[in-house]
């Protein structure tokens, strides 16, 4: 007799219920919900703008992590991706080269703390204020790191735009008006990560070859082949634009012409008169007005210089909720820490007379923090998942005939 099943007496149990970070956790990027590249160039024009009103060692390093942490959580493994690495490197070699000219030919700023008395080249008397070598004080090297510094948190954030956003569909993204120069601009931001990417391909194939990949004549016999990529490059996105009918044109009348002239200059004439009241102190009147007010004339004369450029948009970008997020922390954090600049400008900008330590402000750097929030809202990209290694079965043993 077959013996009956025993019945399920324990129930499986419940399915838990998700927590309130996988509800509002960032989904994976895909083409629905990819962040906008504008918005990746206004987070790090924000914190450039940011970094452009202090000099504080310790807010510039921090605006310098929250950029990294942002780059190293969101970038994907696109060519231009690599491109904050070589803009921290050259941040680093600006700082560099701006301390020693400090050193080499000094600064107006005077000293009581002397490091050492270089030799001085005389200089005839037409050259009178230029002085190479001499004594070297504590202040002038503090005031040119901290100038360096500056420049270089510029360029890192740069940088982080150019890791983050997509040139081409930046440039898709651009008004009619300026189709033409935005295919300059990318093309030139590309560059730097296509040759950063070069660069990287030549020396692991050398190294792979057992050759020096440091070193002048290394880096001479690298050289060759990358400028002979960056041709070829250049050759085929020029042959594939005229396949694409680039440069087609339609005819505007003569008044719309005129018109968008107008409007387009008067524009931008009236952004720059605006933003320079408003950085003066006798201008803080009339400067958010004029600013206004160009602005609104420059983007009239872009749209209507957009009929004259005859293409079309496929699968248009859309500035969504998390596009707006991301824009708009950058523009918090530049907001911020101009308000913080003109509330306490000596936490931002530490002087060197009397030479002290800086110290950190401490809602300025929560300020910066803010800077975080792409790490947390942007889609997470996608990584390219390895290939499972196969199992190897051992070979069937075939026996041996037997004589």
């Amino acid at each position: 007799m077959a013996a009956r099943p025993l019945p399920a007496t324990d129930a499986a149990p419940p399915a838990p219920a998700p927590s309130a970070w996988v509800r509002w956790r960032a989904p994976e990027a895909n083409r629905s919900n990819a962040v906008h590249p504008g918005a990746w160039w206004l987070w790090a024009v924000g914190l450039a703008a940011a970094a452009s009103r202090t000099t504080n060692p310790w807010l510039l390093g921090l605006i310098v992590a929250v950029a990294g942490y942002v780059v190293a959580a969101r970038r994907t493994d696109a060519p231009w991706a690599r491109a904050y690495v070589a803009f921290l490197k050259l941040g680093l070699l600006v700082l560099a080269i701006r301390v020693l000219f400090s050193v080499l030919l000094g600064a107006p700023i005077p000293g009581t703390h002397l490091l050492v008395t270089l030799p001085e080249v005389p200089l005839p008397e037409w050259a009178k204020g230029i002085r190479i070598g001499g004594r070297v004080y504590a202040e002038q090297l503090v005031f040119a790191l901290y100038q360096g510094a500056k420049l270089a948190t510029l360029l890192i954030c740069v940088g982080a735009a150019n890791a983050l956003a997509n040139p081409a569909r930046l440039l898709k993204s651009l008004p009619g008006a300026l189709y033409e120069a935005g295919v300059a601009v990318v093309v030139a931001m590309t560059f730097a990560p296509n040759l950063v990417a070069d660069v990287a391909r030549l020396r692991t194939a050398r190294r792979l070859r057992g050759r020096r990949t440091g070193g002048l004549r290394a880096m001479t016999q690298i050289g060759l082949p990358v400028l002979e990529g960056a041709l070829e490059r250049s050759i085929a996105v020029a042959a594939s634009m005229d396949a694409r009918g680039y440069g087609r044109t339609a005819e505007v009348p003569r008044a719309v012409r005129h018109t968008t002239t107008a409007l387009t200059l008067g524009g931008l004439l009236g952004v720059c008169a605006g933003t320079y009241a408003l950085l003066a102190a006798e201008g803080g009147t009339y400067g958010l007005p004029l600013l206004a007010a160009g602005v609104a004339a420059a983007v009239g004369g872009l749209r209507l210089g957009g009929r004259r450029t005859v293409r079309t948009r496929y699968r248009p970008d859309r500035f969504g909720a998390r596009s707006w997020l991301i824009a708009g922390s950058g523009a918090a954090v530049g907001g911020l820490l101009a308000c913080a600049a003109n509330a306490s400008p000596g936490a931002l900008e530490p002087g060197v007379l009397p030479l002290v330590a800086p110290t950190l402000p401490v809602w300025p750097a929560l300020a910066v923090l803010i800077g975080l929030l792409p790490a947390f809202v942007a889609p997470v990209p996608r990584r390219p998942v390895a290939p499972a290694p196969r199992s190897q079965a051992p070979a069937p043993r075939i026996p041996k005939e037997q004589s």
